[in-house]
């Protein structure tokens, strides 16, 4: 299929997505996907194969064993099944998933597709404050496929500074959405985590998506849905802030999605973390300059 033809197939495909009831769908899937019956059985059976789900890294690899598609959506993986990186320098992958762009933050505008970017400033719901530190640094956009592995876990250690809920739409994140709605990252809801780390601030920008039914975070549980109508920011004290190891879970999709890593110029990517690599969770994606705590 030559380009124009691309093109033209991917408008095609998302076009229906700006008049669908983002929101009731995903309500919908959302409770369609705790339902405990045995009617999951087959369901998940289906997904597996279609999907083409690996099921040798599961702590539980028997789908009757699961209460609901939920629970298995997202399964726990084996301890030895995702080996993280060693090094206090290096950046881990904080998920299985593909690279859909990786790069600098250029005049606070972020890479999308070709032809489209996005305002970090919008995509960190208009605080210029926390958005600041990232103005000149770093990000990559890492999506989570049906087939993926869907928790997520720090890159990093850190200490959580704040988290924003910022409401919007629900677009799918697939491929070519991305390549054809405009703003595609800074328009979905979305929940934003920002650490305070060794290489300075980190942003972690869980973006949800339609069927995606609810992100949740270790610390504060289930973020959506319900679906909120405003921003919500909540700061957390050095007294009672969460601090997260280096490879520990900090939260979870529950359907898939997409993951925005964001850092200062202290942090480099490595040369091959392009466009379509696909990374599994653990794996060396770049390296960092200490910067003796500062933070925000």
């Amino acid at each position: 299929m030559d380009q124009q033809s691309s093109g033209f197939s991917d408008r095609l495909k998302s076009w229906p997505l700006y008049f669908l009831p983002h929101h009731l769908i995903s309500r919908l899937v959302f409770r369609l996907t705790r339902l405990e019956t045995s009617l999951k059985n087959p369901v998940i059976r289906w997904f597996i194969k279609t999907y083409r789900v690996d099921m040798n890294d599961a702590v539980e690899s028997d789908i009757s064993r699961f209460a609901s598609f939920n629970a298995f959506f997202t399964r726990a993986l084996k301890a030895d099944a995702r080996p993280l990186c060693s090094g206090a320098e290096t950046t881990a992958s904080p998920v299985d998933g593909t690279v859909s762009q990786a790069g600098e933050i250029k005049d606070g505008r972020i890479f999308q597709a070709k032809g489209r970017d996005f305002s970090l400033l919008e995509l960190l719901g208009g605080n210029a404050a926390l958005a600041k530190p990232f103005e000149n640094g770093r990000f990559s956009t890492l999506y989570l496929s049906p087939r993926d592995y869907h928790r997520i876990h720090m890159p990093v250690s850190g200490t959580l500074h704040a988290q924003t809920y910022v409401p919007g739409r629900l677009f799918s994140v697939a491929p070519h959405t991305v390549r054809t709605v405009p703003r595609l990252f800074a328009r979905n809801e979305r929940v934003i985590a920002f650490f305070d780390t060794p290489f300075g601030p980190m942003a972690m920008v869980l973006v949800g998506a339609i069927n995606v039914a609810a992100i949740e975070t270790v610390w504060s549980g289930l973020v959506t849905p319900p679906p909120g109508k405003t921003i919500n920011e909540i700061r957390y004290d050095s007294d009672d802030a969460p601090s997260l190891e280096k490879g520990a879970e900090m939260g979870r999709f529950n359907m898939g999605s997409t993951v925005i890593l964001l850092f200062g110029d202290n942090v480099t990517w490595l040369d091959d973390l392009q466009a379509g690599r696909k990374v599994r969770m653990g794996e060396c994606i770049g390296s960092g300059r200490n910067v003796n705590g500062a933070g925000y």
